[in-house]
């Protein structure tokens, strides 16, 4: 029987107007967009931190140190397709992911199709295991300060 298990995973940057903001791998043009020392996706963020907690590797802290220059303005997708390069070499690949930003804007569900196309390469996933959503914080935080995101994975044994 396949083992399988299932990591959950959460990202949050501040704001910065002056970079340009980029979720799930797409830029979203007119947007501020975050600050961090990589391109600060906060999609990609978060389901690299749940494939790797899902295979019991630890954080994304300890395999991406933010005092590693190789880390400073990494895209986003890359971090994710080296995190599903460490869980395939574990022994797992991933099975289906589920993220949901938390942000007041920009509108995510319209563009969750292309997000979900554009994460799929870098998990090893069709689109259709890759579900995107979006909530709003109903002023609870990250009101126009942020971007949030909460990623689960499911990954398994081949």
């Amino acid at each position: 029987m396949a083992d399988q298990r299932v990591g959950l995973g959460f990202d949050v940057h501040p704001s910065d107007p002056s970079r340009a903001l980029r979720l799930g791998g797409v830029p979203f043009e007119g947007e501020p967009g975050l600050a961090g020392r990589s391109d600060a996706d906060v999609v990609c963020h978060a389901l690299a931190d749940a494939l790797l907690g899902a295979a019991a590797l630890g954080d994304l802290g300890r395999h991406f140190p933010e005092d590693d220059p190789a880390t400073e303005g990494m895209a986003g997708l890359d971090l994710l397709s080296r995190a599903t390069a460490l869980v395939v070499e574990a022994g797992y690949r991933p099975a289906s992911c589920d993220v949901t930003v938390v942000a007041d804007r920009p509108a995510v569900g319209p563009r969750a199709p292309d997000m979900a196309r554009a994460l799929a390469p870098a998990l090893g996933l069709e689109p259709d295991r890759v579900s995107v959503k979006a909530t709003r914080p109903e002023g609870l935080g990250l009101s126009g300060d942020g971007i949030g995101c909460l990623a689960v994975v499911m990954i398994r044994t081949p």
